[in-house]
C-alpha cells in the first residue's frame, strides 16, 4: 500500500486541471514516444471537448519511480457538484489547481470546502505562470485566505505548493528555478499525499463511488477497495440504498493504465478498481462478503434546487428528425441517466409523456438534452423553475446562491442595477486593473437567464460563477423577462420578403427559407407583449413596376440561441423543441385564439 497514491484533481473551470492531467501521463511514460495524443485527452465526451469543461468524473493512472498514481480528473463546474461530492471518497489527497492570474473562483471554493471535509490533503499548484498578467505570489495569499476562511486545520494550512504552466509543461517548487518538466509536481504527489488507509477488518468492503458500463459485460462499479481482498469468481453482496441484500458473483476486475481499464484476476486495500457481476447498483452503495455486514456511510450530496419539465415533442414537425420519440424512449433514457449521476432526480407528472427533473441547475439539464439530442431523441423542454420549501412555521423558504462576478469597470453600474432587479444583494466588491470583482447573495430564481443579461451588458467579457448557499425566506417577486416575443400565426416556409418587414420590430431566431409552423416563436419583439406575425408570407406579383424593384433586401443575420440560453429565455408559457437537427422555441398552446382563452381564464 504504501507505493499507491489515490489523488483527485480539482480546480474551477478552464484553470487547466485537464491539461495538466495530460502532462502528467505523457511524462510518466504511460504513452509510447511516437504515440499520437489528443489534447485534453480526459475529456472523453464530445460536449466536454466543444464546451471546454469536465462533465463527467474519470479515472486515469500512472507509474511513476516505483510508485502507482491513481488519478481522478473531477468537473469545476457547481450545476455537476454531485460528481466531485462522492469522488473525495476515493481518494486520500488532491491537487487543488489554481489560474495564477484569475486567482480562486467560485468553484474553487466549492471543490476545495468538499475535499477539506472529506480530510483529502491538498497540494495546490499555482498554474499558467506563463500567463501574461500572472500573479503568482498574490494568488498564493487568496489561496491561503481561502483556505482560513473554510476552517481549514492546522495541518491542512501547512499545504505544499508547486508552480507550473500544463501548458508548456514544467514545474518549480520556487519561481526562480529553471523550468524543465514536471519532476517537482510528481515528487510533491509522492511525498504529500498519504497512503491510501485501509480498515482493519479482515473482510472485503467497498463503496461504489462511480459507475460504468459494459455492452459484454454489463455495469461496472467503481471504488476504492476500504478492506480485504478481492478475487474474479468471488461470490460478493450488495447492501442496497434501502436496505436490501444482492448475491452475485464477480465476473470481472479491472484497474487502470493510463486511461484503459485493464482487467485482473484480483485486488486488494487501496486500491481503485471496477468490478463487474451486479445488474443493479448504484452510486453509494456498498459491496462486501457477508449479508449481515453493515453498510458504509455514503457522503450526502447537496440538495437540487432547479425543476424543470421534459415532455415528448408533440410540435407540428414532431418525428421527422429522431428515432425516439415516444414516452417509453424518453422514460427509459432519463431513468438510466439517473442511476449514474446521483444529482438527478426524475418522476412522472399529472400529464402523460411530461417528466419532472430535479437538478442543481438548467446547465446540468441542458447537457442531458444535449446528449439525447445527439442520440436521435426528440424532446421539448420547459422554463427552469426553483424548488421551493416550507418553514418550520410554514413559512416559504426558496434556495439562495453566493454569486461571484468579474467585470470591466465601466459595466459596473449596469450589472449591479440588472442584480438589484434580481433580488442580489452586493455583499463584497474588490477592483483589480480596469476590472471589478463583485459578490452578492441572490435568489436562485434571479439567477435564471442572468448570464445571458450578463454577457449582453458586458459585450461577452463579464464572467460569472455561484455556489447554493442555503434555504431562506422567499425575497419576493421578480420581474421576468422585459421583452414580448414574435410568434408565427402561419405554417409554411419563411421568406426574406417577409423577414424584412418583420426585422423591423425586433430581434429575428429564424432565416429565410426555414419551416415554420403556427405558435412557432420567430423573434423577440421591441415592447413587452407578444406579437403576431407571419414571416411566410410572399410577395405578390403585379404587372406594375414598384419603385423599389431591384433593391435588394438586406436582412440580419438571426440570433441562433444555444440550447442553454434558449431554456433561460423562454417564458413560463413556452417550450424550447429540442430536435436531433433543429432547436426552436414555440408557445405551450400553439394556437393563438387558444392561448387568449387560456390566458383569460388565468386572469379571472
Amino acid at each position: 500500500m504504501d507505493n499507491i497514491r489515490n489523488i483527485a484533481i480539482i480546480a474551477h473551470v478552464d484553470h487547466g486541471k485537464t491539461t495538466l492531467v495530460d502532462q502528467l501521463l505523457r511524462q510518466s511514460g504511460t504513452f509510447r514516444s511516437n504515440q499520437k495524443v489528443e489534447e485534453r485527452v480526459m475529456d472523453s465526451m464530445d460536449l466536454e471537448r466543444e464546451k471546454g469543461i469536465t462533465i463527467r468524473a474519470k479515472n486515469a493512472s500512472f507509474q511513476w519511480n516505483g510508485y502507482r498514481i491513481n488519478i481522478v480528473d473531477t468537473p469545476g463546474h457547481a450545476d455537476f457538484g454531485g460528481e466531485v461530492e462522492r469522488i473525495m471518497k476515493m481518494v486520500d489527497g488532491v491537487l487543488l489547481v489554481v489560474d495564477a492570474h484569475d486567482g480562486p473562483q467560485a468553484q474553487t471554493r466549492f471543490v476545495l470546502r468538499k475535499a477539506l471535509e472529506n480530510k483529502a490533503k491538498p497540494t495546490v499548484v499555482i498554474n499558467k505562470i506563463d500567463r501574461e498578467n500572472a500573479r503568482p505570489h498574490k494568488v498564493l495569499d487568496m489561496v491561503f485566505d481561502l483556505f482560513v476562511e473554510l476552517k481549514a486545520d492546522d495541518e491542512q494550512l501547512d499545504f505544499p505548493v508547486v508552480y507550473t504552466s500544463a501548458k508548456e509543461g514544467f514545474a518549480l517548487r520556487e519561481l526562480h528555478e529553471n523550468n524543465e518538466d514536471m519532476t517537482p509536481l510528481f515528487e510533491a504527489i509522492v511525498k504529500h499525499v498519504p497512503p491510501p488507509q485501509i480498515s482493519d477488518a479482515p473482510f472485503f468492503q467497498m463503496l461504489v463511488s462511480n459507475l460504468d458500463y459494459s455492452d459484454y459485460l454489463g455495469r461496472i462499479a467503481i471504488g476504492r477497495i476500504i478492506s480485504g481482498r478481492v478475487n474474479v469468481g468471488d461470490s460478493m453482496i450488495c447492501i442496497h440504498r434501502d436496505g436490501a441484500r444482492e448475491r452475485a458473483t464477480v465476473t470481472a476486475l479491472f484497474t487502470y493504465s493510463g486511461l484503459q481499464q485493464v482487467q485482473i484476476e484480483h485486488a486488494g486495500g487501496g486500491d481503485i478498481i471496477g468490478l463487474t457481476g451486479f445488474e443493479e447498483v448504484f452510486i453509494g452503495e456498498t459491496l462486501t462478503d457477508r449479508e449481515e455486514r453493515a453498510p458504509l456511510q455514503f457522503v450526502d450530496i447537496d440538495p437540487p434546487t432547479i425543476r424543470m419539465r421534459i415532455l415528448v415533442n408533440d410540435s407540428p414537425f414532431a418525428g421527422r428528425e429522431g428515432k425516439f420519440v415516444t414516452a417509453r424512449h424518453i422514460k427509459e433514457r432519463l431513468v438510466r441517466e439517473t442511476r449514474t449521476n446521483v444529482c438527478l432526480e426524475v418522476s412522472d407528472t399529472e400529464t402523460a409523456g411530461a417528466f419532472e427533473i430535479n437538478a442543481r441547475g438548467e446547465m446540468q439539464i441542458a447537457i442531458l438534452v444535449e446528449q439525447m439530442r445527439r442520440e436521435g431523441y426528440e424532446v421539448m423542454v420547459s422554463r427552469p423553475e426553483v424548488i421551493f420549501n416550507k418553514g418550520e412555521n410554514g413559512e416559504l423558504l426558496e434556495p439562495i446562491e453566493n454569486l461571484y462576478v468579474e467585470v470591466p469597470g465601466e459595466n459596473v453600474g449596469d450589472v449591479m442595477q440588472s442584480l438589484a432587479g434580481r433580488k442580489g444583494e452586493v455583499t463584497a466588491m474588490d477592483h483589480h486593473a480596469n476590472r471589478v470583482s463583485m459578490e452578492a447573495v441572490i435568489p436562485t430564481r434571479g439567477l435564471i437567464g442572468f448570464e445571458t443579461d450578463l454577457v449582453n451588458l458586458t459585450r461577452g467579457e463579464g464572467l460569472m460563477s455561484h455556489l447554493f448557499k442555503e434555504y431562506a425566506r422567499y425575497k419576493g417577486e421578480i420581474a421576468g423577462r422585459n421583452r414580448g416575443v414574435m410568434v408565427s400565426m402561419e405554417t409554411g416556409t419563411s421568406t426574406a420578403y417577409a423577414l424584412n418587414s418583420i426585422q423591423e420590430r425586433g430581434r429575428l431566431f429564424v432565416g429565410p427559407q426555414e419551416e415554420i409552423y403556427t405558435g412557432m416563436i420567430v423573434g423577440e419583439n421591441a415592447r413587452p407583449e407578444d406579437m403576431p406575425v407571419n414571416p411566410c408570407k410572399a410577395k405578390h406579383l403585379t404587372n406594375m413596376r414598384s419603385q423599389g424593384e431591384g433593391k435588394g433586401i438586406q436582412l440580419e443575420a438571426p440570433l441562433k440561441l444555444s440550447l442553454e440560453r434558449a431554456i433561460e429565455y423562454i417564458d413560463a408559457d413556452e417550450y424550447v423543441e429540442a430536435t436531433p437537427k433543429s432547436l426552436r422555441l414555440r408557445k405551450r398552446i400553439l394556437d393563438a385564439t387558444q392561448r387568449k382563452r387560456a390566458a383569460a381564464a388565468v386572469a379571472a
